[in-house]
């Protein structure tokens, strides 16, 4: 039984393959650039894996995604069809999710870039804002991180409304669902915070029609993916004063380009894809305990749906 491991950067995979292995003590784990005997792999723990990486295998029973989104995996034009894509999700991961969305939502709030601009300019300059009650933010994506942030937001005082292609119910949140709620959703969101998962429907949809739906001055938090966003668009929303700021922790490109505009507009916070990252102590206990259950029983919770691309 073996299991290749396949993540940008050759010590971050070896850090993988070695947490796994004591995890997994009765499989052979390796990367999969030197995968060992390819009819052996069952199992590949993957993040980005370069296109056609699979064929390589013929008995591969399972993909593992380092993450809790499945689109990087899905990007492989050359994937065997009905293969199982298990997703990572634990509660580490929503924790550091919510308290990335909380630290942003309150920066935005509490309109912190400008303090730090007055700081700069040795500029004494106290600000009124209202209290969390007297604001108004939504998330958009309420799956296992989404509904967690926003359930995390209603507890901090927000008034916070939900958004997502179906309905849920989140207690303290007031949620929207579909293309017929969508625009009264936007219509009053003061700060929106994206954790969408990627699809089709959703590549581009952080769009110059979005934005002009906002209240003016509006802010914008994006930690879903970065195809979500249409760069040019957020910079005129931002330029036309639409909106007020953005954080962005994900990107087209990554890393971002040192010559992008974002590093340096003074009205977006760049953050290096941090709110929710997976480190291999944590994750691993997550993916052996996943692969193990999968094992023995051909399912587990946090298996995907390829058609819905989550």
């Amino acid at each position: 039984m073996s299991i290749v491991v396949s993540i940008p950067g050759v010590d971050k995979t070896h850090w993988w393959v070695e947490q796994l292995q004591v995890l997994l003590p009765n499989w052979t784990i390796r990367p999969i650039d030197d995968p060992g005997d390819a009819e052996a792999v069952t199992y590949a723990v993957v993040w980005k894996p370069a296109t056609g990486a699979f064929l390589a295998f013929p008995n591969l029973k399972a993909i593992v995604s380092l993450g809790a989104g499945i689109d990087h995996v899905l990007a492989d034009a050359e994937l065997p069809r009905r293969m199982p894509i298990i997703r990572t999700v634990g509660t580490d991961l929503t924790q550091r999710m919510r308290e990335y969305v909380a630290l942003h939502v309150l920066r935005h709030h509490r309109d912190m870039p400008t303090i730090a601009a007055n700081q700069r300019e040795r500029r004494w300059k106290p600000l009124v804002v209202p209290p969390a009650t007297g604001r108004t933010v939504g998330v958009m994506g309420l799956g296992n991180l989404g509904g967690t942030a926003a359930s995390t937001l209603a507890a901090l005082g927000f008034e916070t409304l939900g958004w997502s292609r179906t309905r849920h119910d989140i207690e303290g949140v007031t949620t929207h669902a579909g293309k017929a709620e969508f625009d009264a959703f936007l219509a009053r969101c003061e700060i929106l915070v994206c954790l969408l998962p990627l699809t089709e429907a959703t590549t581009g949809i952080l769009d110059a029609r979005l934005f002009a739906r906002l209240p003016r001055g509006a802010s914008v938090i994006n930690a879903g993916r970065g195809a979500h966003l249409v760069d040019d668009d957020l910079l005129a929303a931002l330029e036309s004063g639409q909106l007020y700021h953005a954080t962005l922790d994900v990107f087209h490109l990554e890393p971002l380009p040192s010559e992008h505009p974002f590093w340096t507009h003074p009205q977006v916070t760049v953050t290096p894809h941090i709110a929710s990252l997976i480190d291999a102590p944590t994750g691993s206990r997550i993916v052996a305990a996943n692969i193990e259950r999968f094992e023995a029983t051909g399912h587990v919770e946090d298996l995907a749906d390829a058609g819905r691309g989550y």
